[in-house]
């Protein structure tokens, strides 16, 4: 059958092993010095590992894949880190709207006679989702927050935020077009000699002033690690802007998911590709829009 699953650039993996973590259905081993998926079976393709390898090499890609076992991976992998780590998973498969896997994998608890980690949870259901924080329960060893469902609104914010917004329009500071780094050109005209932001898709979004904070006399590019495709791509791009079209500094904006953290991969790509060095900033980004670190990196 066809399905999304795990692909790994064994000329790019270095073997840190980072990745590791992030894949609690134990679907990865660093073998040989390389990181490698070692059973279809066990990769869910739904991407938490992707924001942990800090070189870039690896994507989601549709393929011909063995189905997903989840009652294998419980066996094999999950039940035998015990609650907390049974708990990381089944809230994995919630946030992404597996109905049909957590299930399974109550059914393997069950019969197995293991207590679910997750009973007495607000007295949470199997199809309920999140309305936490990424900071008050992520580990880097459990689902992916970027997925989780959350109600901003519930908790009284959102509509403050909008209510401070001022009612005259507010002048873009968009630059150019396109903006998408599948669609720019590497050397327009715009490019050469810039300040480069390069920004997560969803970060505009979160931000109520992401064009007076960020975009100010700058170039753009947007992208999305997780889901974009052909990410080295990505990385030509990058470097040919450095090279050929001489920008100044690259400011990264990224949100505080994990996968997110995949353009800080693709940017430290194309500085090892390419022959000029530039400064790069990482800007963190809150779901609610809020700064929560800048740093040169």
């Amino acid at each position: 059958m066809k399905r999304q699953i795990i692909t790994i650039d064994e000329k790019i993996c270095t073997g840190c092993g980072d990745c590791i973590p992030g894949c609690p259905e134990g679907a990865l081993q660093v073998i040989d010095g390389k990181a490698r998926l070692i059973s279809d079976l066990f990769c869910d393709g739904l991407g938490a590992c992707i924001g942990h390898c800090p070189a870039g090499a690896m994507k989601i890609v549709t393929r011909e894949a063995e189905p997903y076992d989840e009652k294998r991976v419980m066996h094999e992998s999950i039940a035998k880190g015990g609650p907390n780590v049974i708990a990381a998973h089944l809230h994995h498969l919630m946030d992404h709207g597996q109905r049909d896997f957590v299930q399974q994998a109550l059914e393997y608890l069950k019969e197995q006679g293991i207590e679910n980690p997750l009973e007495g949870e607000s007295a949470r259901k199997p199809d309920q989702q999140h309305s936490h924080s990424v900071h008050s329960h992520a580990p880097h060893t459990g689902g992916c927050p970027g997925s989780r469902t959350i109600d901003f609104s519930a908790h009284g914010k959102s509509d403050a935020r909008v209510v401070s917004m001022p009612d005259a329009p507010v002048q873009s500071a968009l630059r150019q077009w396109p903006i998408q780094l599948h669609l720019v050109s590497p050397q327009a005209p715009y490019f050469e000699g810039s300040d480069l932001l390069l920004a997560a898709d969803c970060c505009a979004f979160a931000v109520g002033n992401f064009h007076g904070s960020f975009m100010k006399g700058k170039s753009l590019a947007i992208a999305c690690p997780k889901l974009d495709s052909e990410l080295d791509i990505y990385v030509d791009k990058l470097a040919a802007m450095i090279d050929l079209s001489h920008i100044n500094t690259i400011t990264v904006a990224i949100m505080e998911v994990p996968c997110c953290g995949g353009l800080m991969s693709i940017v430290a790509g194309a500085l090892r590709k390419a022959k000029r060095k530039v400064p790069v900033k990482k800007v963190l980004i809150t779901l609610q829009g809020e700064t929560l670190s800048e740093e040169w990196v």
